[in-house]
């Protein structure tokens, strides 16, 4: 993908990148406002080329704020550059099932997908992370959202 241009869905790389877990910024409308807010969140996966879902604390104003207005976008690193994806979000429930943690899901029609990185340069290295508590348990429900957010029958 050429820096700026527009596309309307993701590219087999960025598809296979966005099933990796990884730091994602996810910004949106503030419900009370009306200004942008931003998370990072990591419960994230793309379905197809044109959907994505991500997992997020049922008590978050990301909840409320899709809700009242659904334009989301999502800026990640991927391939040696940074992605902008814009979409249309809808909350699927409000309590994913067989999840011990009260987490939503939400999915996202994707709109437009963007490489928003400046001319002539290149991500050399990725933001990585580090789980800061017990690490089998968070592999254990890291396996656990995911596999939720594939399987969530709408």
């Amino acid at each position: 993908m050429m820096a700026n241009s527009i596309e309307k869905e993701l590219s087999p790389v960025l598809f296979e990148d966005c099933n990796k877990e990884k730091i994602v910024l996810l910004s949106t409308i503030s419900s009370e406002k009306s200004i942008p807010v931003m998370n990072a969140i990591s419960w994230f996966i793309a379905l197809d080329e044109k959907t994505i879902r991500f997992a997020i604390d049922q008590r978050s104003l990301v909840v409320s704020n899709v809700e009242t207005n659904s334009t989301v976008s999502f800026s990640l690193f991927s391939n040696e550059t940074v992605y902008n994806i814009l979409g249309d979000a809808k909350v699927l429930t409000k309590q994913m099932p067989s999840i011990p943690l009260k987490l939503a899901c939400i999915e996202v029609n994707i709109n437009e997908v963007k490489n928003i990185l400046f001319y002539g340069s290149k991500i050399i290295t990725e933001p990585q992370y580090a789980k800061t508590y017990d690490e089998r348990a968070a592999k254990k429900l890291d396996d656990a959202v995911l596999n939720g957010l594939r399987a969530l029958e709408v």
